[in-house]
C-alpha cells in the first residue's frame, strides 16, 4: 500500500477521555479546516503535556499570554503558529478559498457580548463538569490551576441553586445575542447571511464544547432562539472530530 501524503496541517488539539476535540478555541480552527477542505492530522496533548510540547517546537508565548491549544505545524513551510486568531489569518492569507470572512461589525458585536454573557454561563455549569472527561494527569492540572483562582472545589459551583441562578442573571443577555445571529437570517442561516465567517465557528466552537462535555447544558443552549439554526448549519462541517 502507498504511503498517504503528509497533510497540510498538524493541529495540536487537548485531550479527553472521549477522545474527540472538545476545546472551545480548537474547535473554530477545526471548523475552519474542515469548512476549508484543508487536509491536516491531530495531536492531542494532556494539560501539562502543552507548553514542553509547544515549547520543544520552538514556539513562543507572549508576554501576557500562555502556552495555549490550538496551534499547528504548516508542514510545506514548516511553520508553526499559536493562538486560535493568529491561525485563521494564517489560513484564511493561504488558502482562501472558500472564503471565512474573519471580522465584521455585526461579528466583533456578537463576539463582544457573548464572551462577558456566555463565559459566565459556562464558567458555572460546563467548567465543574469538563474535569469528569480529563484523564487524571489533567484532573491534577485542572483542579491545581483552576481551584487556586476559585478559593473552593470546582464541583462547588454547581451546589444548591448557584447554578440556576446564574442562569436566571444571563437569559435576557442570551436572549439579546440570539436575535443579533439571526440579523440577517432572510439571506441565509449563518451571522451574515449565505455564507459562514468566523464569527459562526466561534459560536458554533463554543456549543460543540458544551454538547461533548454535557448534553444536558448544549440542550439548554440551543433551546434559545438563534443557537440551534447556526449549530445546525454548521454541522456539515463538525464531522471530522478527531
Amino acid at each position: 500500500m502507498a504511503a498517504q501524503p503528509e497533510p497540510d496541517i498538524v493541529l495540536y488539539d487537548l485531550a479527553c477521555t472521549k477522545h474527540v476535540s472538545f476545546s472551545p478555541v480548537v474547535w473554530r480552527i477545526r471548523l475552519m479546516l474542515n469548512y476549508k477542505n484543508i487536509p491536516y492530522r491531530t495531536v492531542f496533548l494532556e494539560f501539562p503535556d502543552i507548553e514542553p510540547t509547544l515549547k520543544n517546537l520552538g514556539l513562543v508565548a507572549g508576554e501576557a499570554s500562555k502556552y495555549t491549544v490550538p496551534a499547528i505545524q504548516h508542514v510545506p513551510t514548516n511553520t508553526y503558529i499559536m493562538d486560535s486568531l493568529p491561525i485563521a489569518q494564517f489560513l484564511e492569507s493561504t488558502y482562501p478559498n472558500p472564503p471565512v470572512p474573519l471580522t465584521s461589525d455585526l461579528g466583533r458585536e456578537i463576539e463582544t457580548k457573548a464572551r462577558g454573557v456566555l463565559g459566565k454561563a459556562m464558567y458555572s455549569s460546563v467548567m465543574p463538569r469538563e474535569v469528569r472527561i480529563l484523564s487524571p494527569r489533567s484532573q491534577e492540572y485542572f483542579r491545581r490551576t483552576r481551584e487556586a483562582a476559585l478559593g473552593h472545589r470546582i464541583e462547588d459551583l454547581l451546589d444548591g441553586d448557584r447554578e440556576e441562578r446564574v442562569w436566571d442573571g444571563v437569559s435576557d443577555a442570551m436572549g439579546a445575542i440570539g436575535e443579533l445571529m439571526r440579523t440577517n437570517k432572510a439571506d441565509g442561516p449563518f451571522v451574515l447571511g449565505a455564507w459562514p465567517s468566523y464569527a459562526d465557528f466561534f459560536i458554533v466552537g463554543s456549543l460543540q464544547s458544551i454538547r461533548v462535555i454535557d448534553e444536558g447544558v448544549f440542550q439548554r443552549m440551543i433551546k434559545c432562539p438563534g443557537y440551534g439554526g447556526i449549530y445546525e448549519a454548521c454541522l456539515p462541517y463538525l464531522g471530522r472530530n478527531d
